[in-house]
Formats: structure tokens, C-alpha cells, sequence
């Protein structure tokens, strides 16, 4: 698949299984997202990559996220299923750092943010579906100690990648980029 193809008829997909990638396609997906756009060459952040038994992990993590900020019954089953998802989950934390004032935080997130584009990418090209889930739970102090948070470093994504378990080809929605383009 050419790049322009890839970019064009990206999508999400939440229903995924197994197989993940292997160490070495995972190798090339990090290979890739460190290629993000990075003011002065600072990789901005860090990624945590839960499989197997770790999952369980994530699953404690989202449901204790869940009771700290009061969200409801219905997150905390959604919690107990979201961890589970798919056979692999690539947590990203943006590492800012505020000392810096040639590269002010909000573009340390950006090349985070960069970055999990360019993660999700690598993943589509090699066969692999995935979906970049937020929400208030990745704010979750349990959450943020387990991923090696400061204080002012922010959890972004967390990728679930797999298998997708629809293999009939979906159509990708036509966007009319007039609505979003204006030329001076």
C-alpha cells in the first residue's frame, strides 16, 4: 500500500483479536513513530506496551480511574471490557517538559500526539487494525504512577491494536476538504 493510500483510508476499528504484532513489527511501529515531528529532537514521549497478563493490569488500573472520578456503574463495566479489547495496548505518555522554553508544552504534546499518528500507521501498514482510545480514566492517578507519570506529563492514548475481526472491506467516508481548507 502507497502512503497516500494509507492516509486517505485510514480508520478505526474497535473490534479487534488476535494476532498483535510480534517484536518485530512492533520494533518498525516505534521505529515509525519516533519520525514524528519533534522541535528540538526531544521524543516527547514514552510508550507502554500491555499484552498478555498486563492487561489484567490495565483493567484494575481503569476501573480504580473509574471509582476516583465517580463515573458510574456503566464505566466500570465498560472499563473491565475496554482493557480487553484487543491482544495488544500501547499506552503514550506526553513528556513535557516545561523548562524549556524554546519548545513551549503544548508542541511537546503535539509530537506526542505525532507521534501515536505515526504508531497507528505503522500498525495499519502492516496488516494491523487498532482504535486510539482517551477519556477522563487516563487521568486516573493509579494510572499515571503505573506509566511513570510527573506531574506534568500527560497519558494521550491509549492504542489498541489487533487483528480486526471484520475483514469485509468498510468504506471510508468521503470527506469535502472545503470545509476545513481556506486560502488566502
Amino acid at each position: 500500500m502507497d502512503a497516500l493510500t494509507l492516509l486517505t483510508t485510514r480508520k478505526s476499528n474497535k473490534k479487534l483479536t488476535a494476532p498483535a504484532p510480534n517484536a518485530e513489527q512492533l520494533e518498525r511501529i516505534f521505529e515509525a513513530a519516533m519520525r514524528a515531528p519533534d522541535h528540538g529532537k526531544l521524543h516527547p514521549y514514552h510508550f507502554i506496551v500491555m499484552e498478555n497478563e498486563s492487561l489484567n493490569k490495565l483493567e484494575t488500573l481503569l476501573k480504580a480511574a473509574v471509582v476516583e472520578f465517580d463515573l458510574g456503574e456503566e464505566k466500570l463495566m465498560k472499563a473491565e471490557n475496554l482493557a480487553h479489547r484487543a491482544p495488544m495496548v500501547i499506552g503514550v505518555v506526553a513528556k513535557i517538559d516545561p523548562t524549556i522554553a524554546k519548545v513551549p508544552g503544548w508542541e511537546q504534546m503535539l509530537s506526542a500526539g505525532c507521534a501515536t499518528y505515526g504508531l497507528q500507521l505503522a500498525a495499519q501498514a502492516q496488516g494491523f487494525d487498532n482504535v486510539w482510545i482517551s477519556g477522563k480514566w487516563v487521568n486516573g492517578t493509579a494510572l499515571r504512577e503505573a506509566f511513570g507519570c510527573r506531574e506534568q506529563d500527560r497519558v494521550i492514548a491509549l492504542v489498541m491494536i489487533g487483528t480486526g475481526m471484520e475483514k469485509a472491506e468498510r468504506e471510508c467516508r468521503v470527506i469535502d476538504t472545503k470545509d476545513f481548507v481556506t486560502y488566502l
